[in-house]
């Protein structure tokens, strides 16, 4: 399967990209006129932030990176869930 063209992804994806990025922008704007939002040291937000430094760099893969960014790096003592019945 080959990619999209550049101008049709755009086209095709543009509006969603935006709605997104807005709903971030609501949420960070949130954050940051709540009470104490100076002295938040949080690694969710820290983690947000170089989300955004991998967005605006163009170095590609930047889906996976920010992915490999919020996951836990495995652990090969991670007890196997048991299912419920």
């Amino acid at each position: 399967m080959s990619p999209l063209p550049a101008a049709r992804a755009l086209e095709q994806f543009f509006l969603d990209a935006r709605c997104r990025l807005l709903d971030l922008a609501a949420t960070l704007d949130r954050v940051g006129r709540g009470e104490g939002s100076e002295s938040v040291n949080d690694p969710r937000l820290t983690r947000i932030h170089q989300a955004l430094e991998i967005l605006a760099d163009s170095k590609g893969s930047r889906a996976e990176r920010i992915q490999k960014l919020f996951s836990l790096e495995y652990d090969p003592n991670w007890k196997v869930p048991k299912p419920r019945y």
